[in-house]
């Protein structure tokens, strides 16, 4: 592997520059991202509370009404700590519901299904709300059609007529679903026959393309404590995971939405996005683990691994841009040859070093005392990998990653979404 940096060396200035005018929070979390802890847990409400229309809800031991989204709002305001108004959770139940909406109508066109039984699945999904469209899904995962959220993850998915497990959570005894079975029937056999089984199921569902994957990513430090112990701790991952058909494709969001935070000039988001391919490119929110001592640099090693495969035997270029403001700081230009491994060829970047400028950067981070400071530096840092195929300088995946700070208690998340213009 051959590799070097290139650039500013101190990230004091930016730290500085980043933190003027963030003296304090935002109201809420920006809308349109929504954590994985908060997804998480709005999904659960999904499946506790029913679609009641206009109707309010009783909370049997509290004796206040309540309609659906703001149960919802209450629920993951209990289970995350986080803020999520009654007006959010509607607009959220309404961007997922014309997402399953448009799934379903493209399924329909080309499933090989009886006429007779799309007619009837269009004229259910046309009478259904939103909040019923959501919410089909919802009770797939309840009646263990379609696994939501590992088992075990949280014990509090009721059964009619259950009490919670959950202290503090206490929803009400449910009732059935009025859910037209018409069209959750449809959704579950149409998405069983649409799944072509040439098209494996990660595509789609995370990063790769069929030309390349990316299997891990992390950004570590890593403390030597014995000749051959070592603490290691991670700001950011992404790790390998098995999906199926059956989980959603990744969320859209529209590349013209962050060309501002990532440099405009030859090689910027803008060129390499025009030039394609389009679906090489992703967009990632990270929310960064911080909760690490730096104080003990002693044999203190901070680094950067990751790890892609492919079909086909080529080396690749990849492409580290740290930028603020929407302007390039560093680069970091590394080239790794493949390994072929059962079937396929395999590329390792391993501990590559992270730059000075980084290292200097996290510092400067943690010494800020409140964490929506750290968010409001954080709102004009970004990193743009680009990994191209050496020989033909095909893009073969572009990572356009921005940043906030993770709660500790949650460690580093991230949430993957697809880039392209709407």
């Amino acid at each position: 592997m051959e590799g070097s940096w290139s650039g500013s060396e101190g990230g004091d200035e930016d730290v500085e520059r980043l933190s003027d005018g963030g003296d304090k929070p935002a109201e809420g979390d920006a809308e349109g991202v929504w954590s994985p802890d908060i997804e998480q847990s709005f999904q659960e409400a999904l499946a506790i509370y029913p679609p009641c229309g206009r109707r309010k809800i009783i909370l049997s031991d509290e004796g206040k009404m309540y309609g659906r989204n703001e149960l919802i709002a209450r629920y993951i305001k209990l289970r995350t700590g986080k803020t999520r108004t009654r007006k959010q959770v509607s607009s959220h139940i309404q961007v997922l519901a014309r997402r399953k909406s448009r799934e379903f109508h493209s399924k329909l066109k080309v499933t090989s299904m009886e006429q007779s039984v799309k007619d009837k699945a269009l004229q259910s999904m046309a009478s259904m709300s939103s909040a019923q469209i959501v919410s089909a899904t919802a009770i797939h995962n309840k009646l263990g059609l379609r696994p939501a959220f590992p088992t075990g993850l949280w014990q509090g998915m009721l059964s009619a007529g259950q009490a919670g497990s959950s202290q503090d959570v206490k929803p009400f005894v449910q009732q059935a679903y009025a859910i037209q079975p018409a069209v959750t029937s449809a959704i579950t056999s149409l998405e069983a026959a649409t799944a072509p089984p040439s098209v494996p199921a990660w595509q789609g569902r995370s990063i790769g393309t069929s030309k390349l994957r990316l299997l891990h990513f992390s950004a570590f430090l890593e403390h030597q404590r014995e000749a051959d112990s070592y603490n290691k701790h991670l700001f950011v991952q992404i790790g390998q995971s098995t999906h199926t058909h059956s989980e959603p494709l990744l969320e859209p969001v529209d590349v013209r939405q962050i060309y501002d935070k990532f440099p405009e000039k030859k090689g910027g988001l803008k060129e390499l996005y025009a030039n394609g391919p389009a679906h090489a490119f992703f967009l990632i929110k990270f929310w960064a683990d911080l909760s690490c001592n730096v104080q003990d640099e002693s044999g203190a090693f901070y680094g950067v691994s990751s790890q892609y495969e492919s079909p086909d035997n080529m080396t690749i270029t990849c492409s580290t841009k740290v930028c603020s403001f929407g302007k390039q700081v560093v680069e970091k230009v590394e080239t790794e040859y493949a390994r072929f491994e059962n079937g396929r060829f395999v590329y390792r970047i391993s501990r590559s070093p992270m730059c000075e400028y980084m290292i200097n950067f996290i510092h400067k981070l943690k010494h800020l005392p409140e964490k929506y400071m750290m968010n409001s530096v954080l709102e004009n840092f970004t990193i743009l990998l680009v990994v191209t195929n050496r020989d033909t300088q095909e893009t073969l995946l572009c990572l356009a990653c921005v940043f906030e700070v993770s709660n500790s208690e949650h460690g580093a998340q991230h949430t993957i979404y697809r880039l392209l213009k709407e």
